[in-house]
C-alpha cells in the first residue's frame, strides 16, 4: 500500500495523500489502527507555541534577505538600463548581454553553493552570497564605461547565483513540517518585494541627472547586505547540516527551538540521521550522474520545473515592461516607470496569496492556477499585439495582460517551484540537487533576458509572447505528468513518494476520494 503505515514524527498516521486521517476526518483508512483518542493527542503535535512560530518565523525572513538582491537587481536594471544607455551610448546588443549576463553567471555560484554549502554550512553561505553581491554592487555603481559595468554584473551574478539555491534549501531543513511550504515560499516573498523596490527606485530617481541616476539606483542595492550581516548572527546552522557534520547535540539544540516535544525532536533526529547515513557509499555527484530511477524522477521534476518557471518568459515580462509598454503605445519615461510600479505591486501582492494557500490547497492546485492562468495572459499579450495596436484599448489590455501574467506567476509557479526542489531531494543530495535545478532556472532566465529584444525585433513581439504562451501551455502538461502533491509530509517520507512512480497519482485519488465524502457529509 506505498506509504500507508509511514508516521511522521511517530505521531500521525498519513494515507498516500499525506492528509491527516485526524479525528474531524471520520472516513478513515480500512488498515488505520489509530483510535480517536490517539488522533486528539496527536493534533495537539502539531500545534506550535506562538514562540516557536515567532522564532521559525525570523529564521525563514532573515534567510530570505538574500533574495531581496536578487529582486532589487531584476527590477532596477529594468528602468536603469534606459538611463545607462543614454550614459554610456550602449548598443542594443550590449543591452541584452548586461542585463541577461547576471543570471547566466549566477549559475556559477549556484553550482559552487551546493558543494560550499556542504562545506562551510548553509548560514555561511548565504553570508558570502552577500559579500560577493556587494562588491558586485559596488563595482557597477562606480563604473566609468560599458567593460567596467560588466565585470561588476558578473560578480553580481556569483553572489546572487549562491543565494538563490542555498535559502530554500535552509529553510526546508529547519521549517516544521506543517508550515515548510509556506515558509520555503519566503525567498520568492523577498525576491518580489525587491523587484517593487527596485521599480519604485527607478521613478523616484529618475529626475536626477542622467549620469548620476543610474548609479544611485544600483548603489541603494547595496543596502540589504547589512541586515544580512547581522542576520547571521541570529539565525542557528540547519540541523540537518549539523547532522551530517556529526554535530548531533548542536541538530538537537536547534530542533527544539523549532520544535517544542521532546519525544518528536528525538523521532526526527533518527529520522534525519537515517537519512544523513543512506548514501555514504557513493559520491554525491557520482549518484548525481548515474541515478538511481526514483531520484531521476526527483531531477526531472526538480530540474524541469525549474526550467518551465523562466522559459515562460517571466524574466522577459519584468526586465523589459519598460519596452513593451512602450511599444504598446505608453508614451514618456515617468509614465513608463510608473506603469512598471504596477506590475511590482501585482506581483508582490499575489505571492502573499501563495504564501497563505501552499500548505493548505497545496503545491499542485496552485501550479495549475498559476500555469493555466499565465498562458492565458501571456496569449491576451500576443493578440494585443499583433491585432490591437497601441490606442487605448491596446494599452489598457497590455497592462492587464503584463500584471496578469505577474500575479498569475507569484501564485503559483514562482514560489512553488523552490518549495519543491528544496524539499523532494534526499538529505545528502539535496543542496547539490537544488544547486543543479538553480543551475536551470538561471540559464533558462539568462537565455530569455538575452535574447528577447533580438527575437521581438525578428519575429515581432506579439510573435514572441505567442511563443510563451505555447510553452506555457506545455507546462500545465509537465505538471500533470511529473509534479507530486508533497503538502503535509515530512522530507524523509517525500523520498519515499518517489519511489513508486505511481504513488503520487494515486495519492491524489485518494485525497480527492476523502475531501468529496468531507463535502458530502
Amino acid at each position: 500500500m506505498g506509504l500507508v503505515g509511514v508516521q511522521e514524527n511517530g505521531n500521525r498516521e498519513l494515507g498516500l495523500s499525506g492528509v491527516s486521517l485526524g479525528s474531524k476526518n471520520k472516513y478513515r483508512r480500512m488498515d488505520s489502527e489509530l483510535t480517536e483518542e490517539d488522533d486528539a493527542a496527536q493534533s495537539h503535535h502539531h500545534q506550535l507555541s506562538n514562540s516557536t512560530r515567532k522564532y521559525v518565523f525570523a529564521c525563514a525572513v532573515f534567510a530570505s534577505l538574500n533574495s531581496v538582491l536578487l529582486g532589487y537587481d531584476v527590477g532596477v536594471m529594468s528602468g536603469a538600463i534606459i538611463f545607462i544607455q543614454e550614459d554610456l551610448k550602449i548598443t542594443k546588443v550590449q543591452e541584452e548581454v548586461l542585463v541577461g549576463s547576471l543570471s547566466i553567471v549566477s549559475l556559477l555560484g549556484s553550482l559552487a553553493g551546493g558543494r560550499t554549502s556542504d562545506v562551510i554550512g548553509r548560514k555561511w553561505t548565504m553570508g558570502l552570497a552577500a559579500v560577493v553581491f556587494q562588491a558586485g554592487a559596488a563595482v557597477m555603481t562606480l563604473a566609468p564605461s560599458f567593460q567596467i559595468l560588466m565585470v561588476g554584473r558578473l560578480l553580481a551574478g556569483v553572489g546572487i547565483g549562491f543565494g538563490v539555491m542555498i535559502a530554500p534549501v535552509y529553510i526546508a531543513e529547519i521549517s516544521p513540517t506543517v508550515a515548510r511550504g509556506s515558509l520555503t515560499s519566503f525567498p520568492e516573498i523577498f525576491i518580489n518585494l525587491g523587484i517593487l523596490l527596485g521599480y519604485v527606485s527607478n521613478y523616484a530617481f529618475s529626475s536626477f541627472p542622467v549620469h548620476i541616476n543610474w548609479r544611485i539606483m544600483l548603489a541603494v542595492g547595496i543596502l540589504p547586505s547589512v541586515f544580512i550581516a547581522f542576520a547571521l548572527f541570529v539565525i542557528p546552522e540547519s540541523p540537518r547540516w549539523l547532522v551530517m557534520q556529526n554535530r548531533v547535540e548542536e541538530a538537537r539544540s536547534v530542533l527544539l527551538k523549532t520544535n517544542e516535544n521532546q519525544i518528536e525532536v528525538e523521532e526526527r533526529l533518527a529520522e534525519i540521521q537515517e537519512a544523513a547515513g543512506k548514501y555514504e557509499e557513493k559520491a554525491v555527484w557520482r549518484e548525481l550522474l548515474k541515478p538511481s530511477p526514483s531520484l531521476r524522477r526527483m531531477l526531472v521534476t526538480g530540474f524541469g520545473i525549474q526550467c518551465f518557471q523562466q522559459i515562460t518568459g517571466i524574466d522577459a515580462t519584468v526586465y523589459y515592461s519598460p519596452e513593451i509598454f512602450k511599444g504598446a503605445g505608453i508614451e514618456g519615461n515617468s509614465n513608463l516607470l510608473a506603469a512598471t510600479v504596477a506590475v511590482g505591486v501585482s506581483k508582490t501582492v499575489f505571492i502573499l496569496v501563495a504564501i497563505v494557500l501552499v500548505d493548505k490547497l497545496g503545491r499542485k492546485p496552485l501550479l495549475y492556477i498559476s500555469t493555466i492562468g499565465m498562458t492565458v495572459c501571456l496569449f491576451s499579450l500576443a493578440f494585443t499585439f499583433t491585432f490591437l495596436g497601441t490606442g487605448n484599448v491596446g494599452i489598457a489590455l497590455a497592462v492587464l495582460s503584463v500584471c496578469g501574467n505577474v500575479a498569475f506567476f507569484s501564485v503559483g509557479i514562482g514560489p512553488v517551484c523552490w518549495v519543491l526542489t528544496s524539499e523532494i531531494f534526499p538529505l545528502r543530495l539535496r543542496a547539490q540537487a537544488a544547486a543543479l535545478g538553480a543551475v536551470g532556472n538561471r540559464v533558462c532566465s539568462g537565455l530569455v533576458a538575452m535574447s528577447f529584444l533580438s527575437v521581438a525585433d525578428a519575429i515581432t513581439v506579439g510573435g514572441t509572447f505567442f511563443i510563451f504562451s505555447v510553452i506555457s501551455a506545455l507546462s500545465v502538461a509537465f505538471v500533470y505528468m511529473f509534479v507530486p502533491e508533497t503538502k503535509g509530509k515530512s522530507l524523509e517520507q517525500i523520498e519515499l513518494l518517489f519511489k513508486n512512480e505511481h504513488e503520487w497519482q494515486k495519492a491524489e485519488v485518494e485525497l480527492g476520494d476523502v475531501e468529496h465524502l468531507v463535502q458530502k457529509e
